[in-house]
């Protein structure tokens, strides 16, 4: 009688084991497929916001033409139209079917926002840097042989 608790036990133990795991695998996919969709998500919506801001205007077509020519634009990329003499700057959303669309001075306004915003992430990355490059690098002792603490050159080849 013992005997057969103890195997009940261990095999309850081996389907628990294995449903935690299962658990455990999903949860992961689970965030790295929302983790990978928010970052998408994040990128494209930044853009957007920077149109908007530029000035672009939030189109939605109302015919099947207009909705056909939406789907055919380059997704992700502001695209450039010549129609009637004018130029216009086109940046589709087939997800929520509708465009963003400017004319020369919004998409010069939007080159200059997303060039300060390049500015700023650089800025930001530099910032990195330097911090970095303050954590005691100098405990390493220099670089190696020639180039110690006394400068280029020490011992080998030295140059007065």
């Amino acid at each position: 009688m013992i005997v057969e608790t103890k195997s009940n036990q261990s095999r309850e133990e081996a389907k628990m084991k294995q449903i935690r795991t299962s658990f455990k695998m999903i949860s992961v996919m689970s965030l790295l497929a929302l983790t990978v969709g928010c970052a998408t998500t994040s990128s494209t919506q930044n853009k957007e916001s920077m149109l908007v801001a530029s000035g672009f205007k939030v189109i939605t077509p109302k015919t099947a033409a207009q909705q056909q020519k939406l789907q055919q634009l380059p997704p992700g990329h502001v695209a450039m139209i010549n129609r009637k003499g004018r130029t216009y700057y086109i940046f589709p959303d087939v997800a929520h079917n509708q465009a963003y669309v400017g004319g020369p001075k919004e998409y010069q306004a939007y080159q200059q926002l997303r060039a300060a915003n390049n500015i700023a992430n650089e800025n930001l990355e530099t910032a990195e840097m330097y911090q970095d490059a303050q954590m005691q690098w100098g405990a390493w002792g220099g670089w190696g042989m020639g180039w110690g603490p006394m400068g280029m050159g020490v011992g080998v080849g030295r140059f007065r």
